[in-house]
């Protein structure tokens, strides 16, 4: 089985009233809990659907195309677009 690929899509802001990352809207300790080696395929699953009821319209649109396009090519939207404008 394939591991979970991490939400995070190189948008990296929390917003100061919510708490929320403002790219995938999880909290700092949620964060910190992807990143534990000890942190379950289950967990990281359902912590994928309550961030994405965190959001709605452009930020979840933004989201899905940005994660899908993590998982199919090992890189975010956002950090891909980063990395062709900083060759140029």
């Amino acid at each position: 089985m394939k591991s979970i690929v991490s939400p995070c899509i190189s948008i990296c802001k929390t917003d100061p009233v919510s708490g929320f990352c403002y790219g995938c809207a999880r909290t700092n300790e949620e964060k910190k809990i992807w990143k534990e080696f000890s942190t379950s395929e289950d967990w990281k699953r359902n912590n994928i659907e309550t961030i994405k009821k965190r959001m709605s319209g452009w930020q979840l649109t933004t989201f899905n195309e940005s994660y899908e396009n993590k998982i199919k090519e090992g890189i975010s939207l956002f950090k891909k677009s980063n990395n062709s404008e900083s060759k140029n």
